[in-house]
Parts: C-alpha cells; structure tokens; sequence
C-alpha cells in the first residue's frame, strides 16, 4: 500500500470520528436549544449507530464487486452533505434524519480500511498499521470533543461538513482504483460465520461493544444529571477518555503484535471492568479524571487487540469480517445505548452493575471466542 493511500485512509478515518464521541457530550446543550427532555436528544447517538451497522455490512461485499475508489468518492459527498444538515437543523427531526444518513454513509470508512491492510500488510506489522488507522480517529475524536467545550453544537457538524468537501477534493486526484481487488458482488457471511474462528471473535465484539456504549454514551447525561457539572466539564471529562484512547489505540496495536492479539484484548477487558466497578462510587475529581484515562485506554486495548485479530482471518472471509466488524460494533453499540438509557434513566447504579456483570462474563468467554493461532 503506497503511503498517500494509507494517509487518505488515516484522514477518512478522521473525518468520520469528529463529531462521533463529541455528539453524547453535547447531548445536553442540544437539548437546552431546542428545549427537549436530554433523554429524547439522546436518540441521535443510536440514531447514528444503528444505521451505521447495518449498511457496514453492505460495503464489505460491494468493494469486492464495484471500484472501492468511487464507492468512497459517493459515501464521503454524502456523509459531508448529512453533517450540512445537522449544522444548520432547525427542527430535532432534522437533525434525527442528519444523524441517520451520517451513520449511513459513513459506514464505508472502516471496511474499507481493515481490508486494506489485510490484504497489503504483512502479518506482523498489521497491529501497527491497525493502531495507526485507528489512533488516526480518536485524534480527530479527542479534536472534536475539545472543540465540543468551547464553540456551539452546530459547529462540531459543520467543520467536519467543511472538511468534509475538501477531502473528496484531495481523494478525486489522488486517492488510487482497487480494481485489482475486486470479484464477484456476494454476501459471504453465511459461510464466514460458519468459521468456528469467526463466529466466536463476533460474539465477543458484540459483547464487549454493547457494554461499552451502554455506559460511554450516557456518560455525559451521568456527569450533568448525578454530579450536576457544565458543557465545559462534561466535555472534558470525556475527552481525556478519547485522549488516552489515542495512545490506546498506538501502544495497543503494538502490543497485539508481540503479546498476541487475544492477551492486549483481556488487558482492555480488566479495565473496563475496573472502571465500571468505581462508577459506583461518589469520587473526588481527580478519582474520576483517572478513571476516565484508564476508561480511554481500557476500550481501545481492548478494540485493537480484536481489530488486528479480524486481519488474521481467512483471505475469503476478509471483506465480510471487516463489514461485520463495524456492522455489529454499531449494532451492538446502538443497541447498549439504547439499554443504557432505559436501564439509566430509572438508576445509574443498577445500569453499572449490570455492564459490568456483561464484561466480566466476557472475560471468562473469551479464551472460548477468540481462537488465536499460537
């Protein structure tokens, strides 16, 4: 893979992970403009989601059939058109439909890149290049959430919208065909998750993705509501979990090179756990800053560890687990925050529990659902 097509890769990345994290930290101003309950804004975080796994899973076959090169050039236009809307919405249901075709179109971005270097980079410098990519997103997240403190909510959707256009402009001239990659358009993932291999890393994404969103996107609700903290603390607190994700993502990838991809995922599992497990508890500021770099630091151990294991898998089934990976983290993750809010709107403590309960059964299953080859 040539270097420019791995950066425009790093900056597609980053152009749809902007406004992702900063978009439940902002839940609560958006909700003072339009004068909504916060649980009713609330919607547009599995509004994104949702849609976002379920056409991830199309974009995996399709790149096998049509020229990745102008699957990506329609989605990013579109996805940059969808962040227009939601900067310049009106109404709520606007913004709910903004949020719906972002999810949408955005979906390309991660397949793509996960087939990529499984098809172009050497086994053990995958980990490397998988933390790269992804480190490349939570820059732009942490970028966003910052941002997120300081300027108005329909700013954060209009950079990205921006940048957006600027960045198809840069793609049209030098982003290369991948003609050479392409066969015959067919959803493969019968016969994937027939793969004992398969299977099992899915369940376990599913999982651990669910847990995670269940908590992490209510996060900002939790600081408003239990610890009655402004827009500026709220978006801080969460933004030191995509700050130590960024090096989460780098030191994780690395890891998953030289410990193995299942051991650096358990890491991020233990932590998680750990962290849900304190949430309980009323803390002194500086408790809850460090929770939140372990929290950051946990998932993206966690989520590279498993992210480079999907580049292992066989060649056949590479376009669909990489379709599956971002369909059913989003899935699962729309799905936690869907739980989330009904388990956290009746009691905060109750929705940690049962989390955390999720992610130490994990723990237990995961040397049944990551097969790793010694």
């Amino acid at each position: 893979m040539k270097k420019a097509t791995f950066i425009i890769l790093c900056l597609e990345g980053a152009l749809l992970s902007f406004n992702v994290a900063a978009s439940a930290a902002l839940v609560p101003s958006i909700a003072a403009d339009f004068v909504l309950s916060q649980f009713t804004v609330g919607k547009i975080i599995w509004l994104y989601m949702v849609p976002y796994g379920l056409a991830a899973l199309f974009y995996g076959p399709l790149v096998r059939a049509i020229d990745a090169r102008k699957v990506e050039l329609v989605c990013i236009f579109l996805f940059s058109l969808a962040n227009l809307m939601a900067g310049v919405a009106s109404d709520i249901r606007v913004l709910f439909a903004a949020r719906f075709l972002m999810g949408f179109f955005g979906a390309s971005v991660i397949p793509l890149g996960i087939i990529l270097i499984g098809r172009h980079i050497r086994k053990e410098e995958r980990g490397r290049y998988i933390g790269l990519f992804f480190g490349a997103t939570f820059v732009a997240s942490l970028l966003g959430l910052l941002l997120s403190a300081l300027i108005s909510w329909r700013l954060i959707f209009l950079i990205p919208a921006c940048f957006g256009f600027l960045l198809w402009v840069l793609m049209y001239f030098f982003l290369p065909s991948f003609k050479e990659d392409r066969g015959v358009f067919r959803f493969g993932y019968l016969a994937a998750l027939k793969d004992k291999k398969t299977a099992g890393v899915f369940v376990y994404i599913f999982l651990a993705s669910l847990a995670y969103h269940g908590v992490q996107q209510w996060l900002g609700v939790y600081f408003s509501t239990r610890m009655l903290l402004c827009q500026f603390y709220i978006s801080i607190l969460i933004t030191i979990t995509s700050f130590s994700g960024v090096f989460g993502e780098l030191w994780g990838g690395r890891l998953a090179d030289r410990l193995g991809r299942k051991r650096v995922a358990d890491l991020g599992i233990i932590g998680m756990v750990i962290c849900v497990l304190f949430f309980l508890f009323k803390m002194p500021m500086a408790a809850i800053i460090f929770l939140m770099v372990l929290w950051g630091l946990s998932w993206t151990f966690n989520h590279s560890g498993t992210a480079t294991f999907l580049t292992d898998l066989p060649g056949e089934f590479l376009n669909e687990a990489a379709s599956l990976n971002s369909g059913v983290r989003f899935i699962s993750g729309g799905l936690g925050a869907v739980l989330g809010g009904l388990l956290m709107r009746r009691s905060f403590s109750a929705a940690f529990v049962c989390f955390g309960v999720v992610l130490l059964t994990l723990l237990f299953l995961g040397r049944f659902l990551i097969l790793e080859e010694k």
